[in-house]
């Protein structure tokens, strides 16, 4: 076992890969946590190949990387994971990891389902949790109440949810805690109480 991956194993706090569809409460559940509790988390932020969006800033929303240079990454073995979605590379790297560990907080990565088989495969003792609406026509409700979708995208990322929750029931040792978000108060007690220990450690 390599010193990185002997690391992975000693984490003083468990990192937290959370996964779920955008309109499950993913966000707004980490968001009142992270105002709850601002010294215990902190966001790994991804490296993409991507271009900036409106108001996205390096650094803080993705590190925004040349594909060569990130190609290099990946052949060097710098990522816990990484993905093509949509034509562009994704990927956690393991030095983020690492510096946010060595603050003592709660790594937070927020990850595809296919990055999260990836991290599983990997040396990173992570807590694995899926925060999902209860149903696929609830989730529509909440996207559409949203206003920011188009028909297409909406379909795209119902369509996403859908095949995501097959592989779920499938493969149902993929999360440690699946929360249900049919009730906003109970799904964030749940969370919470999930990660208690580390919290009380973190807060102090």
């Amino acid at each position: 076992m390599t010193l990185i991956q002997d690391y992975f194993r000693k984490m003083p706090c468990r990192p937290i890969v959370l996964s779920g569809p955008s309109g499950g409460g993913k966000s707004t559940i980490l968001t009142r946590a992270m105002k709850e509790y601002p010294k215990s988390f902190a966001f790994s932020v991804s490296h993409t190949t991507r271009q900036p969006r409106a108001g996205e800033e390096h650094g803080k929303h993705y590190f925004f990387t040349e594909r060569e240079k990130m190609q290099e990454m990946v052949k060097n073995g710098e990522f816990l994971e990484h993905a093509t979605f949509s034509g562009n590379l994704y990927g956690t790297s393991k030095r983020t990891v690492l510096e946010i560990e060595n603050s003592g907080k709660i790594c937070v990565l927020d990850i595809e389902l296919q990055g999260v088989r990836n991290i599983k495969n990997s040396h990173l003792d992570a807590r694995y949790i899926l925060i999902r609406a209860p149903s696929i026509k609830l989730l529509e409700e909440r996207l559409r109440a949203r206003g920011t979708e188009t028909e297409e995208t909406l379909k795209n990322r119902l369509k996403h949810a859908e095949e995501d929750l097959v592989e779920i029931e499938r493969d149902p040792t993929l999360f440690d805690k699946v929360i249900v978000n049919d009730d906003l108060e109970r799904a964030y007690k749940e969370f919470v109480d999930l990660l208690r220990e580390d919290l009380e450690k973190t807060s102090k």
